[in-house]
């Protein structure tokens, strides 16, 4: 049976493609897979202890069974749509915005958007590019995503808080791309009847985002360039 493998970050520079398509047995595992996988790409071996795998856009294992046509991702540790003609973020039915964008994030237009008259408190996190990492001078960063999944992933980010927490709306948009020094890469905003929650509620939302989002971070410096990766466990 034939498998789409898709490649991110570091894996898609080591290979030097983004996709391939390799045929294996039925009833395959996603460790046979990866087995055939580096008889074409020995170099990818190395990376097995690192590596993170979706099935069609949801976390995997290596013990999960392979499908006919089924769309295999592997990347590295995560790091940390399109706007409505009115400018405005698009939203599900519950209001709330999820997005990843490659144009500036219209902060203001999102918080505009998800405040309520019923709010008593709108916390907002904004994420911006800084000038240095652990003292070497940062000229700009570029942010890589596997978009369809980091799109269901804020969402689920986002119904675990609805369950949890009484909060008005959540908005989550992500910049991909090239970003500038003082650039947004990311704006979290939480509307809430009340202060406490919403601040324990955006504090959640970023540390989740950072763990589970497929997104990744390049930095670029003077001298060298490096992918930034968050932890395996």
């Amino acid at each position: 049976m034939k498998v789409q493998i898709l490649f991110f970050a570091r894996l898609k520079e080591l290979l030097h493609q983004e996709t391939v398509e390799i045929t294996v047995p039925e009833n395959s595992s996603v460790s046979d897979v990866f087995k055939v996988l580096t008889i074409q790409y020995p170099e990818i071996e190395s990376f097995r202890k690192s590596i993170l795998i979706a099935i069609n856009q949801e976390f995997a294992t290596w013990e999960t069974l392979i499908n006919e046509g089924d769309e295999l991702a592997l990347f590295p540790p995560v790091s940390g749509g399109q706007a409505s003609s009115t400018l405005f973020y698009d939203s599900n039915v519950l209001g709330d915005v999820y997005q990843i964008v490659r144009k500036p994030i219209q902060v203001n237009k999102l918080t505009q958007q998800l405040g309520q008259g019923e709010d008593g408190a709108m916390v907002t996190f904004i994420g911006v590019v800084r000038n240095n990492t652990q003292g070497r001078s940062t000229m700009f960063l570029e942010y890589e995503g596997y978009e369809p999944m980091a799109i269901r992933k804020l969402s689920e980010i986002g119904t675990i808080i609805h369950r949890q927490w009484q909060i008005g709306h959540i908005g989550i948009v992500h910049r991909l791309g090239r970003l500038e020094i003082g650039e947004v890469s990311v704006a979290i905003v939480i509307t809430s009847p009340h202060r406490k929650v919403a601040f324990e509620v955006c504090q959640y939302a970023i540390d989740t985002l950072k763990k589970i989002v497929p997104i990744w971070k390049k930095e670029f410096f003077e001298d060298g360039e490096i992918w930034v990766e968050g932890a395996t466990t």
